[in-house]
């Protein structure tokens, strides 16, 4: 690969991509906005290779030989360098899109609002059980093109994918996809619920009739687009609350599979999961469905889920002090994913919430507190705005504290025995910490300081 390939953004993504590219001999152009980023840090980094590095504003010039640019999840389209770019005429391809042209593998990639991780991590540990040499990557932290050029033609790619990587991908085209399910997020990049939810929908934009894709059938969107013909893939359904004349469904305490041939197949009980709430029962029905569709037999599957344990930072049971059960739910990015995790809680709840604005509503996470949330503490710059909605809904038991450990403390000092402290803040993280998991790791932290 001797072309010369332009990688935006420093961060982990980007130096990924900058890696796998100077691995194959590429020329890289390596770009990041900061005109303080530390460059030296940065070239530390690196492997040995063919690279320049550019900080600041990007011109044209900069653009001589470049073929194509990798652009981090983490930069929005809309930035001033990208329209650099497309005066350039040159192409813009996200990171999974470079790694899907060295995969010599099978793909299954899972997107959607709420439950990617856990749903991933799940699936890879299902088909794991199958194919010795299954990668687990993506979103969930390890970077596709940290993993694309060790797979071979018996591997299997498990890959969690975001909607900010999905923009910018063209043949992308993974056997087995599953969309889990689409609520309002990330407004304030995709701007319309139409653009999202198109976006979510493009991971099955190249399938062909011998593929799959699992569908949320409880979100009338996916059900929708499941039966209107746009989808070239075979669609494979799981609901949580109805009886499907063919796919995965809760019945009697346990995950049933269906077949056209209406035969029922009790999988497992969900008591036998070590991940609660209903939202985590649709997730193991999704990874369940995966199984299937890459063939993994029925008594493999159930010994995976039956192994598996709850994904760091999503419902992660921390400690019990003085009775209280403290859970971690710091991948509670939204409203929606903050609901399921109230929904799950054992017992009335101090909730901590707050954080980067991203442009979501509070109504419907609010209204759910009845009931359920004893306390509410807040921090973040969007505490004022929540404590406004609180208002609006007539939830008067707002507490605001300053940084997270004062609310931890906060909420120590109001819990009696059986309460749980949840920390599953509905916002994103980046206000006060670089990102959801060390958010999640001070909470813990905090915890064990008590």
């Amino acid at each position: 690969m001797a072309e010369r390939i332009m990688v935006a953004g420093a961060g982990k993504s980007g130096i990924a991509a900058t890696k796998m590219l100077l691995q194959l001999g590429a020329d890289v152009l390596l770009y990041d906005s900061n005109p303080e980023l530390d460059v030296e840090n940065l070239k530390s980094e690196l492997p040995e290779g063919k690279y320049v590095i550019r900080t600041g504003e990007l011109k044209k010039g900069d653009l001589t030989d470049v073929n194509i640019c990798i652009i981090s999840p983490g930069i929005d389209l809309e930035a001033p360098f990208v329209k650099v770019l497309d005066d350039a005429g040159i192409p813009v391809w996200s990171e999974i899109q470079l790694a899907y042209q060295k995969d010599k593998g099978q793909l299954v990639a899972i997107t959607g609002t709420n439950g990617k991780t856990t749903t991933t991590a799940l699936t890879g540990a299902i088909i794991s059980k199958k194919y010795p040499d299954t990668f687990v990557a993506g979103n969930i932290g390890v970077p596709y093109t940290e993993t694309c050029l060790k797979t071979n033609e018996y591997s299997v790619t498990v890959l969690e994918t975001s909607s900010f990587q999905l923009e910018t991908i063209a043949d992308f085209h993974p056997h087995v996809s599953a969309i889990l399910n689409i609520t309002p997020d990330h407004l304030n990049r995709h701007h319309t619920m139409e653009k999202y939810i198109a976006i979510k929908e493009s991971i099955t934009m190249n399938q062909q009739e011998n593929d799959f894709c699992v569908l949320n059938y409880d979100d009338p969107v996916l059900r929708e687009f499941g039966k209107s013909g746009e989808l070239k893939a075979k669609a494979v359904f799981f609901s949580s609350t109805s009886i499907l004349e063919e796919g995965y469904y809760l019945k009697e305490g346990w995950i049933v599979r269906k077949t056209k041939e209406n035969k029922e197949d009790r999988i497992i009980p969900v008591d036998k999961l070590n991940i609660i709430g209903r939202h985590n029962y649709e997730n193991a029905m999704a990874a369940i469905a995966m199984g299937f569709c890459m063939d993994v037999p029925k008594e493999l599957i159930c010994e995976a889920c039956q192994e598996f344990v709850a994904v760091e930072h999503r419902i992660e049971f921390v400690k019990e002090r003085t009775g209280v059960r403290y859970y971690n739910d710091s991948k509670g990015t939204n409203p929606d994913a903050s609901i399921k995790a109230i929904l799950a809680m054992p017992g009335p709840t101090i909730l901590i919430g707050g954080g980067y604005d991203k442009h979501s509503t509070y109504d419907e996470w609010v209204e759910h507190f009845e009931g359920k949330v004893k306390y509410l503490v807040l921090i973040g710059e969007t505490r004022d705005a929540i404590a406004e909605c609180c208002r609006a809904h007539g939830y008067d038991n707002v507490m605001y504290a300053e940084n997270l450990e004062e609310a931890v403390k906060v909420c120590a000092s109001y819990a009696e025995m059986g309460d749980c402290v949840l920390l599953s803040p509905a916002c994103a993280s980046w206000d006060m910490f670089k990102n959801y998991e060390e958010r999640g790791k001070l909470f813990k932290q905090y915890v064990h300081e008590l």
